[in-house]
């Protein structure tokens, strides 16, 4: 239904001082501090996890040399989604509109929604990140688990065995953690944690943990072991959308870890229509959230 007259009265007479309600500044691109980005030109994209070979035995002299096999272990699939908005204005709201161009107004509201939701569909992999059925990932766990299954070696955690809340002790055994991670074999990788990612709740407790010459929370003297060794290189960013407000996380370095595939840039059009002579705009985008490998990350819920 077009935005007629009877929903603008007030923007019809004169007098009016000012008109708010959309101006407001958005959180912009929050997912850019999470996930790597990449175009797609299908439906749907799908990146499968390979293993290696196990560790190498020892030969015996005159023995005949060990055969190993590799193989697909699972497949990620990011499906493309279509997120659209319009709306339509009546030629006589648009004629008798006395304060401003109803259109430029209003296709700037356009955009917020569109950008709010890019926003909401980044974060809800994080603020589901902790379940799995409808949100679990190729291996067909939650992306953060404390039993991802493999190809033949151990099966690894990528959140502590008990849920802890963002201090020290905790950030730490994070990082200690991501350095012990292993791949589909068993054998080690060489993971950094890059960057850590906190609702608005934990920002003051990051920036403290982050930045503190010193230790925090504690009376000792010593030396803020984090900071010093640059262990978080990247720092940690604040995202607005998350909704648990002790759930944290890291962001590691492995090559193929959250991701988000851009199918269709974000489009807007618009058109009058000959009857009736009401003026239709339209935005339209299609883009994928999701991960391949979770050892792209590390979270706890808090406890």
């Amino acid at each position: 239904m077009a935005i007629s007259r009877a929903q603008l009265v007030k923007e019809l007479e004169p007098g009016l001082n000012a008109l708010f309600g959309l101006e407001y500044k958005n959180y912009e691109n929050q997912h850019l501090q999470v996930y790597a980005v990449e175009s797609s030109d299908r439906a749907f994209e799908e990146e499968v996890m390979e293993s290696g070979f196990g560790e190498a035995p020892v030969k015996s002299e005159g023995s005949g040399v060990s055969y190993d096999q590799a193989q697909e272990v699972y497949t990620a699939r990011y499906t493309h989604e279509t997120i659209a908005l319009a709306f339509s204005l009546t030629e006589e709201a648009v004629e008798d509109n006395l304060y401003d161009r109803l259109s430029a107004r209003y296709t700037k509201a356009l955009a917020r929604s569109m950008a709010n939701t890019k926003q909401v569909k980044a974060a809800s992999v994080l603020n589901n990140g902790f379940t799995g059925g409808q949100y679990a990932g190729g291996d067909g766990v939650a992306l953060m688990s404390t039993a991802h299954p493999t190809a033949l070696g151990p099966n690894f955690a990528n959140r502590p065995t008990v849920a802890a809340d963002l201090n020290e002790t905790s950030l730490e055994q994070g990082i200690i953690d991501i350095a012990a991670f292993t791949d589909e074999r068993g054998l080690k990788v060489a993971l950094t944690a890059r960057k850590m990612i906190v609702p608005k709740e934990l920002q003051f407790t990051a920036e403290r943990l982050m930045k503190s010459t010193l230790r925090t929370s504690t009376a000792d003297n010593d030396i803020n072991a984090i900071k010093s060794m640059g262990m978080l290189p990247e720092g940690y960013a604040v995202n607005h959308y998350l909704t648990d407000v002790n759930a944290w996380f890291i962001i590691t370095d492995a090559p193929n870890g959250l991701k988000m595939f851009q199918r269709s840039p974000i489009k807007t059009a618009f058109e009058g229509d000959f009857d009736t002579g009401n003026v239709r705009y339209k935005a339209r985008e299609r883009y994928s959230f999701g991960w391949s490998d979770p050892r792209g990350a590390y979270g706890s819920p808090g406890a």
